[in-house]
């Protein structure tokens, strides 16, 4: 049965939403989008006692749309942000952008100078479209309030449909402060996209006579609901498995088939690379592997690589091919000794990093950090990184044990994700612990945003990793250069402090012994809590230039 609806604009975007399961909005406060909060706080509770829609405020506008990437991410469905006009959209544009790169389906409501004046010089007149439409999937203002509902299903259907990503909207002044009577639009069923069985058959073939493949898996087997599929697949092929950012979980680090520190040795020496649900970018060499053929699984065409050409490319929904791959009827090829070879270097790459995570020098070494922040995260906890050096030893130290539960900046780099990141994780995990790796670099871009964590009583842990300089930058130029420029910040700066002051907590760290009690008092605080960890300087992440 049709539902119809007799509301503002904000009325009429609340229902238009309800459907698709949004039950936060995150948000900057804006005189241009007062009607979206009105319908919020009219809307009162629902049968749980949780609010229809519950309004979580930041202090940058940046930090509304990554806390609504991190819903999108680890929720699988939308996440909102309402901005309003000029400089509150501007301000969003980053978010936008890491949202498109990282597929996440953030849809992003902004303000806009009214239409009758346009033209005339209103406060914040510019039109957001041009500039946020290289960067969204679907991007339009719209100019009558009766066609609110069905643009946002259009907004959303856009965001939804593989390849997902941010959809952008900008409604008016007069537009939300007006009132129309309307049918609500039925929420559209997703169709998958249905796979080519011969392309498909194809890939299965050169796995199954590869004698050293191996399984490459990113964050679109997360986000298309295919972690099962991927073990299945995994399981029957017999094919060791690496992962990368929402990739990371899909398999337990316990799991025969599980690797992770052992990844160059695989890549190297195997003869089939299947590259499941993540670019061939500059985190995988750019698909270049030498003589070892690649099998390209993405979930829409326009995710295939156009610099390299795989031996085979199966496109479509993640589940069904990774489901086809595991039924696959023809013989297959023992990788019992590959599988052993590669647990050889996987345990002496283990060993070798358990010396480094447990290094006793002062200045403390990043690896430290990480050994004692293994004996303290749970299983479940949703670890963030927002940084560059001291994030690059979380992915070397930190293996996440489930799915779902590792959130990073992913291949667009954008530092500042760390607060809007914690926020969204903090909402849809109330009971989990949640814990940000930040460089000191990093947080200068977001760690204002604490205050809205206090006062929304929003607990987490940040740890940051002070060397006191820009280490991705400082340690490349000495290199280059000899010298370096514009990459010492200032050393040992009480980051902690400034978390206290905005109404949490803290400590600094200065000797390595000191690191496992004070990271049980965040964890034990209740209260955002942030441990500046002072670490050595000359401690530089090993790595090759992925730039060109």
């Amino acid at each position: 049965m049709t539902e119809r609806i007799e509301g503002n604009g904000g009325d009429l975007v609340l229902a238009a939403l309800r459907g698709y399961g949004v039950r936060e909005m995150f948000t900057l406060s804006g005189g241009h989008v007062f009607p979206l909060y009105d319908a919020a706080h009219r809307a009162g509770d629902a049968a749980d006692g949780q609010p229809v829609m519950r309004i979580v405020d930041v202090r940058h506008e940046q930090s509304a749309v990554f806390a609504a990437e991190a819903v999108a991410k680890l929720q699988r469905r939308p996440g909102l942000a309402v901005l309003t006009a000029g400089p509150g959209v501007t301000n969003g544009i980053s978010g936008l952008t890491s949202a498109y790169f990282n597929a996440s389906p953030v849809l992003v409501l902004g303000g806009r100078a009214p239409a009758f004046r346009w033209g005339s010089g209103s406060l914040q007149e510019i039109d957001h479209v041009p500039l946020v439409a290289p960067v969204t999937k679907h991007a339009a203002t719209v100019f009558a309030t009766e066609d609110v509902p069905a643009a946002i299903n259009t907004a959303l259907t856009a965001a939804l449909r593989p390849h997902r990503g941010p959809a952008f909207l900008d409604l008016p002044l007069e537009v939300v402060f007006s009132t129309a009577d309307v049918d609500l639009p039925a929420v559209p069923v997703i169709a998958p996209i249905e796979p080519d069985p011969e392309e498909v058959a194809k890939a299965a073939r050169l796995i199954a006579a590869a004698q050293r493949p191996v399984i490459v898996a990113g964050s679109d087997v997360y986000a298309g609901d295919a972690v099962t599929a991927l073990r299945a697949a995994a399981e029957a092929l017999g094919v060791p498995v690496f992962t990368n950012g929402m990739g990371r979980g899909a398999l337990p680090p316990e799991h025969p088939l599980a690797f992770a520190k052992s990844r160059r040795t695989a890549l190297k020496g195997a003869d089939v690379i299947v590259v499941v649900g993540t670019p061939l970018d500059f985190r995988l060499s750019f698909g270049d592997f030498g003589d070892a053929q690649v099998v390209h699984i993405v979930d829409a065409p326009e995710q295939r690589a156009g610099h390299v050409a795989p031996a085979a490319a199966p496109v479509g929904d993640l589940r069904l091919i990774l489901s086809a791959l595991a039924d696959h009827p023809g013989d297959r090829t023992d990788h019992t000794d590959w599988i052993a070879e590669l647990r050889v270097a996987e345990d002496a790459a283990k060993a070798k990093h358990a010396g480094e995570m447990a290094a006793d020098s002062d200045p403390i070494r990043p690896a430290r950090i990480y050994g004692e922040l293994r004996q303290v995260l749970d299983r479940d906890a949703i670890t963030i990184g927002d940084g560059g050096d001291f994030v690059s030893y979380a992915g070397r130290y930190l293996e996440p044990a489930l799915p779902g539960t590792w959130l990073d900046p992913g291949p667009y780099g954008c530092l500042g994700t760390g607060m809007g990141y914690a926020m969204g994780a903090r909402i849809t995990h109330p009971d989990r612990q949640v814990c940000v790796l930040m460089g000191d670099g990093a947080a200068g871009f977001s760690l204002m945003d604490v205050e809205s964590l206090v006062r929304q009583k929003l607990p987490v842990v940040i740890v940051v990793g002070n060397n006191g300089i820009w280490g991705l930058e400082k340690h490349p130029m000495q290199a280059m250069y000899g010298y370096d420029v514009a990459a010492d910040l200032q050393p040992g700066l009480r980051y902690d402090d400034v978390v206290t002051a905005l109404g949490g907590a803290g400590e600094t760290v200065a000797k390595a012994a000191d690191l496992g009690p004070a990271l049980k008092r965040a964890f034990d605080a209740g209260v955002p809590y942030l441990v500046n960890v002072l670490t050595d300087p000359t401690d530089a992440y090993p790595r090759s230039s992925n730039l060109a």
